[in-house]
């Protein structure tokens, strides 16, 4: 790749990911696989960045596997934590814009009310846990970095939760799903639109640097979300709410994944999308790609 080709473009840690396939249908965004940027290495990472000076650099790759996580932490640190921080600090290096998503599970999932981007993080896994770190991190980087805390990511790309109840309800006349555990899906889609704007801004702006939420809304359950999955599809497939204990995994999972998403609207004028309608979306996605 020559350097003249990314200096006035994007650069995207990521290619085949959910997020990264949405960042690609925008205009001068140049994706990189694993083959490229393998986010093991960090500093090769940064080397790159260093190398091709581009304009802005969004990290949409992460290790997400997280219950394999509670047996590879180190790994997942590597990828979640070591090579965000080395991205951060060559980007602060250049003086240019820096975003990196992180995750609601950082928090431990206590109570009702919205996780504030200012609490406390606590993960009760692995994956959160290098995330949190990963965070940390970024932040003592500084620069002109956005860390952006999403949840419940769903596209039409690679796996997700739509597409696993998509292939369930055609299967099966009736599922079981988890109904106490409360947060927001987030169309792919959104989350790539509201990275570019991010950039977009921070190069004008670099005292809007910091740490913020964005999910979709409203508020909802697994379970609720996949009845409105099968009504939006027209799959008859009984759901039946059951609670996350009656469905052990490796890693716990947060029961609160609510996200205060009024910082990201008061500073970059950026709303919560209606996942609702990026499901329709999606599912108009997967017809035409059928």
């Amino acid at each position: 790749m020559e350097k003249s080709e990314t200096g006035m473009s994007i650069l995207v840690f990521g290619k085949t990911g959910q997020l990264a396939r949405e960042l690609a249908r925008h205009e001068g965004v140049i994706c990189l696989g694993r083959d490229q940027a393998d986010l093991s290495d960090p500093a090769a990472c940064a080397a790159f960045i260093q190398e091709q000076a581009p304009k802005a650099v969004i990290n949409a790759a992460a290790y997400t596997a997280v219950d394999q996580a509670e047996a590879e932490e180190m790994l997942a640190t590597r990828i979640n934590a070591e090579a965000p921080a080395a991205m951060a600090i060559a980007c602060a290096d250049l003086d240019i814009p820096f975003v990196t998503l992180s995750t609601d599970y950082v928090f431990d999932g206590s109570g009702t009310d919205p996780w504030q981007p200012d609490d406390k993080t606590g993960a009760i896994n692995a994956y959160g846990r290098s995330k949190a770190n990963g965070e940390a991190l970024v932040t003592k980087a500084g620069g002109r970095s956005v860390i952006l805390r999403v949840s419940w990511v769903v596209s039409c790309h690679g796996n997700n939760f739509v597409k696993t109840m998509l292939r369930l309800g055609a299967e099966r006349d009736a599922l079981n799903i988890v109904d106490d555990q409360i947060g927001a899906p987030t169309p792919a889609r959104d989350i790539a639109a509201t990275c570019i704007e991010i950039v977009e801004q921070l190069r004008s702006d670099a005292g809007k640097a910091g740490t913020y939420h964005y999910a979709g809304a409203p508020e909802t359950s697994w379970a609720c979300f996949a009845r409105e999955t099968f009504s939006q599809a027209n799959i008859s497939c009984a759901i039946t709410g059951i609670p996350t204990t009656d469905y052990p995994t490796p890693a716990q999972r947060p029961l609160n994944s609510r996200l205060d998403c009024s910082a990201l609207k008061a500073v970059f004028g950026l709303s919560q999308p209606d996942w609702r309608k990026g499901l329709q979306e999606i599912l108009q996605d997967l017809e035409t790609l059928t």
